[in-house]
C-alpha cells in the first residue's frame, strides 16, 4: 500500500505512525534568497508503532532506543527530502531488525592444521637460533 512504510518484505509501518517535520535547511534549499522550509525529519515512537511483531519491537528498541528519526536535508525540494528521510528511516529500521544467521561450527581442515603446525615449528626455530650458542656445541 502507498500508505505503509515498507521495511521488508512482510513488516510495514503505517505512515500515520510517522512524524514528518520540516524546518529550514542549512544546506541547499534552506540558503536561497525565498526560504522555505525543506529540511525533514522524520521519526517513529517505535513503542506504538503498528507492524511489528513483540519481538521485532523489541530488538529495534534495544538498537535504536525507543524513537527512531531519520534526517534529510540534501535537495532543495521538500518533497525530495521527505522521500529520503523516509528512505533512511526505513533503511535504519531494516538494519536494527536484521538478525544474523547462528554460526555454524566448522572442523579445521588437515591442510589448515598441518599449516598451523608448519607455522609453529618455523617460529620455534628463529627463536631458537636468537638464543646465545651454548659452551658445550
Amino acid at each position: 500500500m502507498a500508505d505503509d512504510l515498507r521495511i521488508t518484505g512482510s513488516v510495514r509501518i503505517p505512515l500515520v505512525d510517522v512524524v514528518v517535520r520540516a524546518s529550514r535547511s542549512s544546506g541547499p534549499g534552506g540558503q536561497h534568497a525565498n526560504v522555505t522550509a525543506s529540511r525533514i525529519e522524520a521519526t517513529v515512537d517505535l513503542r506504538t508503532a503498528a507492524g511489528l511483531s513483540d519481538a521485532q519491537r523489541a530488538r529495534a528498541i534495544d538498537r535504536l532506543g525507543p524513537v527512531a528519526r531519520a534526517v534529510a536535508q540534501d535537495a532543495r525540494s521538500q518533497s525530495r527530502n521527505r522521500e529520503l528521510a523516509l528512505e533512511r528511516l526505513a533503511q535504519r529500521l531494516r538494519e536494527a531488525l536484521h538478525v544474523d544467521a547462528p554460526r555454524r561450527e566448522t572442523r579445521p581442515t588437515k591442510g589448515s592444521k598441518r599449516r598451523r603446525v608448519e607455522a609453529k615449528g618455523r617460529r620455534g626455530q628463529l627463536k631458537q637460533q636468537r638464543r646465545r650458542p651454548r659452551m658445550d656445541d
